[in-house]
């Protein structure tokens, strides 16, 4: 079986020393000695807070890869998680005590920050928007948006406000939480930038450890986040059309185009071999594109025997 054309639906390791699991919508988390985590990044893929049936081949390990990617770049300004990168697919690092909200931040009016404009909305997240504003145009200034995290069914739009009157993260943490997120975004675009994008928005989500924040989970994908091509974007703009996006966008405005967008009832399209090639190459070219290595020269173990193998070993060192 070649590793790099192989899917992992999901896993059921058995790792030492660990205490707990859990299954998120794309990965699957290892506790170990109540101290570390493990997480392993399936080919699963979600939309609309739902995962399709069908897996999108070496997605894990591309998310996986340019999350450490990223992580190794902001170390040196927002504490992380992350300490080992055993496998393409898996990254080992500290357990945190995440807070229960996302930090997103937008630059550009798009996603679901333009559907709610079009529906007439000018204020996000008790943020307001400037009126008159294009589809995909930029901010004046880029904007915090957060959102509740859910285990299951869909994420919320909170307020700051909400968030410090609930008393869901302390008014000291969320002057942090913003202030890493600010500095986060603008590496990010800086970085991308300089390969040809532009990161239009992301999220970011934030733990706490023995009295220190530290960022956690995966940062700065395709999947967390929303990329145009430089190229063409003010043409874009200018003539009201869509700039070409690099970001998970595409896969959810072809479930909208075939009638899905998470409500109850409505049925998830067939996912044919073409629309799952199509996904796959999309993924590709945004990994070459931030890292600047083909997706071929990832190091990945090819039979997940071999996986729970090598992420037992590195557990040793830790």
């Amino acid at each position: 079986m070649n590793s790099t054309n192989a899917s992992i639906r999901q896993t059921s390791f058995e790792l030492p020393g660990q205490t707990n699991f859990y299954r998120g919508k794309v990965r699957d988390v290892y506790e170990i000695d109540n101290q570390y985590l493990v997480m392993v990044a399936s080919d699963r893929i979600s939309a609309f807070d739902v995962i399709l049936p069908r897996e999108i081949p070496g997605k894990g390990a591309i998310l996986n890869t340019i999350a450490a990617f990223f992580l190794e770049m902001t170390r040196h300004e927002v504490p992380n998680w992350l300490m080992k990168v055993p496998d393409g697919r898996v990254s080992i690092g500290r357990k945190c005590d995440p807070f229960p909200v996302e930090m997103v931040i937008r630059g550009y009016l798009c996603g679901h920050a333009l559907r709610q404009y079009n529906a007439g909305k000018r204020t996000l997240c008790g943020v307001e928007m400037p009126e008159n504003m294009k589809p995909y145009e930029a901010f004046p200034e880029p904007i915090i948006t957060p959102s509740t995290k859910a285990h299951e069914g869909h994420d919320e739009d909170i307020s700051r406000e909400e968030i410090l009157s609930r008393r869901l993260v302390s008014e000291a943490d969320y002057i942090i939480l913003e202030k890493y997120t600010r500095q986060l975004f603008e590496a990010g675009s800086k970085y991308a930038k300089e390969r040809g994008l532009i990161l239009a928005d992301t999220k970011f989500e934030f733990g706490k450890r023995d009295g220190t924040i530290y960022l956690i989970d995966e940062i700065l994908t395709p999947d967390s986040s929303r990329y145009f091509y430089e190229e063409g974007y003010k043409e874009h703009i200018a003539a009201g059309t869509t700039p070409i996006q690099l970001s998970k966008e595409f896969v959810r405005e072809w479930l909208m185009a075939n009638g899905f967008q998470g409500l109850e009832g409505q049925k998830i399209p067939e996912m044919t071999d073409e629309v799952v090639t199509m996904i796959v190459n999309r993924y590709k070219e945004l990994f070459k594109l931030v890292t600047g290595q083909d997706f071929e020269t990832l190091k990945m173990v090819s039979s997940l025997p071999e996986l729970e193998k090598k992420i037992a070993e590195a557990l040793k060192s830790l």
